[in-house]
């Protein structure tokens, strides 16, 4: 089996792991409803995805 040469230091792992943040998604206002959403996706409160209703949605 492959051993390690020698050991890292805890500070050199950490600046490896220090790159592992969660990104905050980026979100659009829809133009048919004005609500978020993000890109690329079909608009879950209405249903529009291009100017076009792709899915219907039930009314709350």
């Amino acid at each position: 089996m492959a051993v390690p040469k020698r050991k890292w230091s805890k500070a050199r792992t950490g600046k490896r792991r220090a790159n592992w943040k969660l990104a905050i998604p980026t979100l659009v206002s829809c133009p048919q409803c004005h609500a978020l959403k993000m890109p690329h996706k079909v608009c879950k409160d209405c249903g529009y995805y291009k100017g076009k209703e792709v899915m219907e949605v039930e009314s709350k």
